[in-house]
């Protein structure tokens, strides 16, 4: 007898222990569903769960799988004990992640799963967060850096399965170009500021603001200083940055005094009687 295709997928999934050919949600790549330890409601993943309840799954807790094959529920593991199907090319049984391989490894001190591969990061243990290797010796540490929500999507960082930026000044954001933590240039502004002093050039400003200066403070250097004002903006005189604000009102220059080149005129005639006395 002709096997059919779901059967015949069945068998190659219990003697090879492959992933089903059409599983997972746009999230993750898997072959079970979680049943979730809060609400016991199955879900692909905690991601899918917590979009449509009002609270969160925790990964932790999580005890038990369904296949998604042969709807067997099961202890959470990397293969079905009934079908054989393959749940996830990488499992973690701490964090109950199934996905494709992507050279993922469990940070222990992180308490979660990372994209590696391993020997690619090392874990800052004042950061308290894995890094780059380039990054070793190489950057600003600031204590818990992920600990927090990223300041521009409010997204917490240290879950979050969009990568994070760490900036010169160390903070940590998903993307920015100053951070709106310490107001730092999150980048080498250097071209940038290159353009800027030729729109500048191109853009003098009206008559009555020539030789119209403004105080400033300088977000990267910290420097105060005087300079030209610009309503494209103000370059700190001490590092070249446009990333400046304000201080103060503005400082107009003394106008020089005109002097009146036509002769002043007499007023009176010279022939002109006195005024009349009083009577």
């Amino acid at each position: 007898k002709k096997k059919t295709p779901r059967e015949e997928e069945s068998r190659l999934g219990r003697s090879s222990g492959v992933m089903a050919s059409s599983a997972g949600c746009e999230h993750y790549a898997r072959s079970c569903l979680l049943k979730a330890p809060c609400c016991g409601k199955l879900y692909v993943c905690r991601l899918c769960h917590d979009a449509k309840e009002n609270h969160q799954m925790d990964r932790f807790k999580v005890r038990e799988v369904q296949c998604s094959e042969c709807q067997t529920m099961q202890q959470a593991q990397q293969i079905c004990q009934q079908c054989h199907v393959l749940f996830g090319e990488y499992y973690c049984n701490i964090c109950h992640l199934f996905d494709k391989d992507k050279k993922q490894y469990h940070c222990q001190p992180c308490g979660i799963c990372r994209i590696g591969p391993r020997e690619k990061y090392f874990h800052c243990e004042k950061c308290n967060l894995c890094l780059a290797l380039n990054l070793k010796g190489n950057h600003k540490c600031v204590e818990n850096v992920s600990r927090q929500n990223c300041p521009v999507c409010m997204e917490d960082i240290h879950t979050s399965r969009i990568g994070a930026h760490i900036l010169p000044c160390g903070h940590l954001l998903h993307r920015a170009y100053r951070c709106p933590l310490c107001m730092h240039s999150a980048w080498d502004m250097e071209d940038y500021w290159d353009q800027m002093d030729i729109e500048i050039s191109q853009s003098p400003m009206p008559a009555e603001y020539q030789g119209v200066t403004v105080k400033i403070i300088c977000n990267d250097c910290q420097a105060h200083c005087t300079v030209p004002f610009h309503v494209l903006g103000m370059k700190c005189s001490s590092c070249g940055s446009y990333n400046t604000a304000q201080e103060g009102g503005l400082i107009q220059q003394p106008q020089q005094p005109q002097h009146d080149t036509e002769a002043e005129m007499d007023t009176e005639p010279e022939d002109q009687p006195a005024s009349p006395t009083a009577q």
